[in-house]
């Protein structure tokens, strides 16, 4: 490909809203151009790119049995209320009317039209393993669409589904999906790490993740060294060191105006940890405290699976339910269901004692109060390892791909039954996978960057060769550019030719930001000696080479970068 006959929009300076290192790069080097908030073009850079990356799909998913199929993106709403989440998803979904007033949307996901059509066109156990996959795009109204192609409104995502008899079946495709992806990201050059995670609103009994990790991650996951435990830290139990516990006896202090962890620490000249956080919240069942220690977080997603849904108490009802305001409340006397998180089972604590300006020194959980205890906050860098209680070790990731075990729960809803080999009607287990194309692409250059632009792994390099002339004025210079150029191409090898009249700087620049695995350039070194430089873009090393060997050495640098 010909630069001068090419769209390759090149940017000196970073996007002004662009804070990932991808958003910066994928912008600057002409891959992709933003048309709303999380509404992204694909240039033909960043085309070639996801061409790439889709066609390592399509191989993995085809090695395990999978059939592509095309799934729409406007759907109707009766799938979705058979399902139930037509009313359990949120704004995230694009709702619309048709001209006949009748509710669609825009499909986030396709389990339901895959149910849909196992239902039409699946009768026996005769027909079922079955995989279907496609590459398509999604719809989601994110709130705050940011970071690029990391997190938008449209994207492109390979989803895939099983559907067999059994849950053995079940097994048997999840653990071929979790093969399938390892080897895709493995081929497409990323770093990850496979961890649990928590279904959310796909449901079904279990699920994995698998995580690139990057500073530009939304998601933190929780990694141990020594055993190889690793779960998003929605999942993740750490142990926490527990503080040196003071022999107070149960007695009121006076806590006047302080009302934050940290105000009342600091007032009684005590650590976070000797604290008690208590957050009231309404769960369908009524009022419920949770207490966490008070250098913790809690996560909402852990206290869920405990109590259900739930919303915070507003301020009123906070002082209506334990007679103090926010800031003095606590567990001791309060009438009312109170979750602990594990790590409260042993010492003793200082808590609000339901009295405004007023805490309680010396609570002892289990002997003050009659708690339920469980896994509640937010496991941090440092904590113990659940299985082995070496130190965890919790960084930012970049969520590329993740498989859910489905169960019946789709199938049951819409109807997708079989009959087994007995003649009686079984619901299709199913199971549901996603891979982000997109996402993948991103989290590559968030690795493999430096401060001049993109390291491109091989396999999805949008090219594999930059071929440039320094002087475009010189005829001999372009002469033979063109010739290696035509000779490359001729070797079956990928060429971006720059062949513009710019400034040699502006050049060399561009194929740094840009970044392409081999450079080969044609300059001065030619003139007077008569070599050509091949340069690794990932290295930055150089070889000069006679003209008539710069292919031969192209080639066998290919192979060192692409390991064949």
């Amino acid at each position: 490909m010909r630069w001068t006959r090419s769209l390759i929009p090149t940017l000196r300076e970073d996007p002004a809203d662009a804070e990932a290192v991808s958003h910066k790069l994928m912008v600057r080097a002409g891959l992709v151009r933003q048309l709303a908030a999380g509404i992204y073009v694909y240039l033909p850079l960043g085309q070639r790119v996801m061409d790439k990356i889709n066609a390592i799909i399509r191989e993995e998913m085809n090695r395990i049995g999978g059939q592509e199929v095309t799934l729409p993106v406007l759907q109707p709403a009766e799938i979705w209320q058979q399902s139930g989440r037509w009313q359990a998803i949120g704004e995230e979904m694009f709702r619309l009317k048709d001209r006949n007033a009748r509710d669609m949307c825009l499909g986030m996901t396709h389990e339901e039209v895959i149910a849909w059509i196992a239902a039409k066109e699946l009768r026996s156990y005769r027909d079922l393993p079955q995989i279907w996959y496609q590459i398509q795009t999604k719809e989601r109204d994110e709130a705050r669409p940011r970071s690029g192609v990391l997190r938008t409104r449209e994207f492109l995502m390979k989803d895939s589904y099983t559907l067999d008899l059994d849950e053995a079946g079940l097994a048997k495709a999840y653990d071929a999906h979790k093969e399938a992806y390892c080897r895709i990201f493995d081929r497409c050059g990323l770093r990850y790490h496979v961890v649990e995670s928590d279904p959310g609103m796909m449901g079904g009994s279990g699920s994995h993740e698998f995580m690139a990790p990057s500073a530009a991650g939304e998601d933190e996951v929780a990694l141990c060294e020594r055993c190889g435990y690793a779960a998003n830290v929605e999942l993740a139990r750490g142990i926490p060191a527990p503080p040196k516990f003071p022999p107070w006896p149960l007695e009121e202090v006076a806590t006047p105006n302080a009302r934050t962890i940290a105000e009342v620490a600091l007032l009684l000249g005590i650590e976070p940890a000797l604290t008690i956080k208590s957050l009231l919240y309404v769960a369908k069942d009524g009022p419920v405290l949770a207490l966490v220690r008070g250098d913790q977080t809690l996560h909402e997603k852990k206290l869920a699976r405990v109590v259900g849904e739930f919303r915070p108490a507003h301020p009123d009802e906070v002082k209506a339910h334990l007679g103090a305001p926010v800031g003095s409340v606590g567990p001791v006397n309060a009438r009312l269901p109170v979750v602990a998180d594990e790590s409260l089972s042993e010492g003793v604590y200082v808590a609000g004692a339901n009295k405004e300006g007023v805490h309680l020194k010396g609570v002892r959980p289990g002997k003050d109060f009659s708690p339920r205890f469980a896994d509640l906050h937010v496991a941090q860098t440092g904590e113990g390892c659940a299985q082995c209680r070496a130190a965890l070790k919790v960084e930012h990731v970049i969520e590329v791909g993740n498989i859910f075990k489905l169960g019946t729960k789709y199938s049951v809803s819409l109807g997708a039954v079989v009959l087994d080999e007995g003649g009686q009607e079984r619901p299709i287990v199913m199971g549901s996978y996603g891979i982000g194309p997109a996402r993948i692409a991103a989290a590559a250059v968030e690795q493999r960057h430096d401060a001049d632009g993109i390291i491109w792994p091989w396999s999805i390099a949008p090219f594999h060769v930059h071929l440039l002339s320094v002087n475009a004025k010189d005829p001999v210079q372009t002469g033979v550019a063109e010739e290696l150029y035509e000779e490359l191409g001729a070797a079956g090898v990928e060429v971006l030719y720059d062949d513009r009249d710019e400034r040699p700087g502006v050049k060399f620049k561009d194929a740094d930001l840009i970044g392409l695995p081999i450079r080969v350039t044609v300059g001065n070194a030619f003139v007077k000696e008569g070599l050509v430089e091949v340069r690794s873009r990932r290295d930055r090393t150089d070889r000069r080479v006679p003209k008539r060997e710069a292919v031969v050495s192209v080639k066998e640098l290919m192979r060192e970068l692409s390991g064949t």
